[in-house]
């Protein structure tokens, strides 16, 4: 191991925003206001009906963000839930894209899958026909994808959707603060949200519902959340998630854009980098990139030994030893796919941060690309 891997000990630098975002400020002081709160939101108490006027509160505030009405705003744990309980509604066949997060992959393991190009978008054309030819009752398109950054026409395949009798499930777990869409006017008839991603609390999320919508609980045994999922609310991380979507700055999409721009084209002067989805619609706040011949599992390891956290593939997914399905699915060697890392960026991120993780990637990629036959942590060689 270098000597100035081991001998360096710089300020910390989390740059893995994506995976889960550090609590905003406005998020704690809420949820600790949220906590001062005894009583249970379904009793009839003075105390349950002062907890109960703080959870609407808190709906109103993220159905105000949203731009639609507070009763579409379903409280749940968190964005794996609103994955599970939006393909819930399907008796019958279900398509998925191949890049879906794998609460949509594993909650749906018989769906027909729907390709995306080797520029990792979907052809809402093709989706349409796949549709058709299956019958299917339900689609499940993210609205960006939480590995490359890279936005799918979503819009568009709800304008085709409509008429067919088609649902369109929706995940904008990524969203908030990082993309410039009106999620509202998607025309998706299930989206999904996840507080953690954007400076709230881990432990909630929503289903955002279209108007008018029914649905069928998958828990079952209390009358909350208009009786689609029993359970006692979480009042604290209900208040922690309002606040968190409150405190997202107008500039903050310009400010992390600018960020990531700064970055790349730093990147972009390494000819052993690659940056995936370099000039497509992405998250303002993601960088996908692959350092050819290095191992990601030993770049992140590298990386994190100076202090700078970064991720490979989906967070839920870590640990399993296995190469990205999102990378694959666009076609992508392995020899490109088994390099790639992810740096995602968020509200406190700086430019101190760029500055820290630009000087210890070069510093990686100058020692481990002067080596020949680095071994990775699966024991191969590179």
């Amino acid at each position: 191991m270098g000597e100035s891997i081991r001998s360096a000990r710089p300020r910390p630098v989390y740059l893995d925003h994506n995976a889960t975002a550090p609590l905003r400020p406005e998020a704690r002081a809420a949820m600790f206001a949220g906590l001062e709160e005894i009583g249970n939101p379904s009793s009839v108490h003075r105390f349950g009906r002062r907890a109960r006027g703080r959870l609407e509160q808190a709906r109103e505030d993220i159905a105000a963000w949203l731009g639609i009405e507070p009763d579409r705003v379903l409280f749940v744990s968190g964005g794996t839930e609103a994955n599970n309980l939006a393909l819930h509604q399907a008796r019958g066949p279900v398509l998925v894209s191949a890049i879906e997060h794998p609460s949509v992959l594993e909650a749906a393991p018989q769906a027909l899958r729907l390709p995306v190009g080797e520029d990792g978008r979907i052809d809402p054309d093709r989706c349409r026909a796949l549709v058709e030819e299956n019958g299917c009752e339900l689609v499940s398109v993210m609205l960006a994808n939480n590995e490359t950054g890279i936005v799918q026409p979503v819009a568009e395949i709800a304008a085709l959707l409509q008429g067919c009798g088609v649902r369109l499930h929706v995940d904008a777990a990524q969203v908030p603060g990082r993309l410039d869409r009106a999620l509202a006017e998607i025309g998706a008839d299930y989206l999904t949200l996840s507080a953690h991603k954007l400076g709230g609390p881990p432990g909630i999320g929503a289903l955002v519902t279209a108007p008018g919508a029914e649905i069928r609980p998958l828990l079952r045994g209390g009358g909350q959340e208009r009786r689609a999922r029993a359970g006692t609310e979480n009042l604290p991380a209900a208040m922690g998630f309002a606040a968190a979507l409150r405190a997202v700055d107008a500039g903050e999409i310009s400010r992390l854009e600018s960020l990531r721009d700064r970055l790349e084209a730093a990147l972009a002067e390494l000819p052993q980098v690659r940056i995936i989805g370099r000039g497509l619609p992405r998250l303002a706040n993601t960088s996908c990139i692959a350092l050819r011949g290095v191992d990601s599992r030993l770049q992140v390891m590298r990386l994190d030994l100076e202090g700078i956290a970064v991720g490979a593939g989906s967070a839920c997914s870590s640990g399993k030893m296995a190469q990205s399905h999102v990378l694959t699915a666009m076609g992508l060697p392995p020899e490109i796919a088994s390099c790639a890392i992810r740096i995602s960026l968020g509200w406190n991120s700086t430019e101190a941060d760029i500055d820290a993780f630009l000087a210890a990637f070069r510093r990686l990629a100058g020692e481990l690309r002067g080596r020949r036959g680095v071994a990775n942590p699966a024991g191969a060689t590179t």
